[in-house]
């Protein structure tokens, strides 16, 4: 039986930036991961991201229930399954989100959460390339970030069509305002994708010794005495434990956070009865909460002699990029799924923005996003940042193969509809506008053209899907807060030596995409975790 200082359950981005930080301050560190080594070639090609999303080796492969706020569609969602979790397999955009998002998580009761005490984790986590302020930018960080390099006139026409509609020219929206228009940041670096694994958890195997599993799935907590001791795993047909003499660290992202505490006994007890599960510890909260963006896309018809990459991505053309891309020139299969970024607020009189509006020099089938269209386009998509509406994830059976009901909360408040109604029709200024009308010729997706607020909904109702920006499960609260599921240390309720350390914990979803704010919250929880082991 295997002993460890700390046995980390997942090695997406709080798994590896957990191992490289506990094991940097001399601790044995073990990292269990359900998928296999990221040994795919395609996981550091940017544009990969169109391959490895199919991928079942490397994807957990879900289903959001349909509810009638979706007309009752079905929306499948992936989550990554390998070395770097989804970071591996993302479109690698880098966005923090507002400080207002940070400051609400405070203001719910959890001390320490504030903007001004995130901050610190976020210039200590990003080797950021691209210029900016170093009050609020990093240097010196394991994860290389950048503005986009490859920016096709398209893109540049889009950043002016969107200033012609009354936004703002923002050079860096992860500075001191995110308002405004500006070109994307990644985590891409002279073309290659640097994702968890690579900035934080292969240094910790070469440097510090850190013990990964790959192949190995966490079947339940072990707990005695009221203590989590480690895990139990099954890896290659056989079932195995490994112990943890400090903390166990779940870090399985939030769908299989909640999936694995709930096989173990830890969550609301009437679920657990009902599943004949023995109850170990009644979460009532574990679950719920669950928060996510909704997004939704209108496809335009380049004109002719318009570069994109419909256009570059297929026979002679692609045989070029794929050398340039080798050669570390500019490429399109360096390219981030996002070129630039206009950020809006629903009314002016507001402080905070309420919706993004993003451009992609590409048009996708049906308004998808991993498979292109045969003639050029562009695709301009929105989704609102800081949606009310919430849902909840629940185990079917004590068997942790089997996958959890996912019921999502797209939609459900009127204030989401409102603020997707108003997205898409900034989007529809925006193509209006002069410098777009330079590029686009007519609009493919919805076939149909929209006029009414009523006939917006209706399309982002039928059309919309997930952005992939699941938090909330396991939500950080005070005492106070009988549905909360970890404090503000992210210790687990009910079960000593036990933390949620991934995007579960998070209060709401931030507005930007997630994978900045899960390395934030696993530099900060890897302070909390030295402080609680000195005391």
């Amino acid at each position: 039986m295997d002993q460890f200082d700390f046995v980390i359950v997942g090695a997406g981005s709080a798994g590896c930036v957990l191992a490289f930080r506990l094991a940097e301050q001399g601790h044995r560190v073990c990292v269990l991961e359900a998928g296999p080594p990221d040994s795919s070639p395609y996981i550091r090609i940017p544009a990969g991201f169109m391959k490895t999303y199919t991928d079942p080796a490397l994807t957990w492969n879900f289903a959001y229930q349909g509810n009638e706020h979706i007309h009752g569609r079905t929306l499948a969602f992936v989550q990554g399954k390998t070395l770097g979790g989804s970071s591996a397999l993302n479109g690698t955009i880098y966005s923090r989100g507002q400080a207002w998002d940070y400051d609400q998580w405070a203001a719910l009761g959890n001390p320490g959460w504030d903007f001004a005490s995130v901050l610190p984790y976020f210039k200590r986590n990003e080797c950021f390339m691209g210029g900016g302020d170093d009050t609020v930018r990093g240097r010196t960080g394991g994860l290389l970030t950048d503005r986009v390099q490859w920016r096709m006139a398209a893109a540049e026409c889009f950043i002016k069509a969107a200033q012609e509609t009354g936004a703002q020219s923002n050079d860096d929206y992860n500075g001191r305002t995110q308002n405004g228009t500006a070109w994307a940041q990644a985590t891409v670096y002279k073309g290659r994708r640097w994702s968890a694994a690579h900035a934080y958890l292969h240094p910790a195997r070469q440097r510090f010794g850190v013990r990964v599993i790959t192949g190995a799935l966490a079947r339940r907590v072990l707990v005695e005495g009221g203590r989590a001791v480690g895990i139990e795993y099954e890896q290659g047909g056989e079932t195995k434990t490994v112990r943890a003499r400090r903390e166990t660290i779940v870090s399985a992202g939030t769908v299989n956070s909640v999936r694995l505490l709930q096989c173990s006994g830890i969550g609301p007890a009437d679920l657990l009865q009902d599943l004949g599960i023995p109850i170990v510890a009644n979460v009532r909260g574990l679950g719920r909460n669950l928060n996510d963006h909704y997004a939704a896309r209108v496809v335009m018809r380049a004109r002719e002699g318009v570069d994109t990459v419909n256009r570059r991505g297929r026979g002679l053309p692609l045989a070029r990029e794929v050398l340039n891309w080798a050669l570390g020139r500019p490429s399109i299969l360096g390219m981030s799924v996002v070129s630039a970024y206009a950020f809006c607020k629903l009314d002016d009189s507001e402080t905070e923005n309420d919706y993004s509006v993003t451009f992609t020099p590409a048009s996708f089938k049906e308004g998808m996003t991993r498979k292109l269209d045969t003639e050029p386009g562009v695709t301009l998509g929105a989704w609102g940042m800081r949606p009310r509406g919430r849902g909840s994830i629940r185990i079917r059976s004590a068997d942790i193969h089997e996958a959890p009901i996912i019921e999502p909360g797209f939609l459900a408040h009127e204030r989401d509809q409102r603020v997707m109604v108003a997205a898409m029709r900034r989007i529809q200024q925006i193509v209006k506008a002069p410098s777009m009308q330079a590029i686009v010729s007519r609009q493919m997706f919805p076939a149909n053209e929209c006029h009414t607020d009523d006939e917006w909904l209706d399309f982002v109702r039928r059309s919309g899907m997930s952005a992939y920006h699941l938090v909330g499960t396991c939500r950080m609260g005070p005492d106070s807060d009988a549905m909360a599921v970890v404090d503000a240390r992210l210790r687990l309720r009910g079960v000593e030596q036990l933390r949620v350390v991934d995007a579960s914990v998070m209060p709401a979803v931030p507005s930007g995409n997630t994978n900045a704010a899960t390395l934030m919250i696993a530099e900060k929880a890897a302070d909390l975790i030295h402080e609680d082991a000195a005391a």
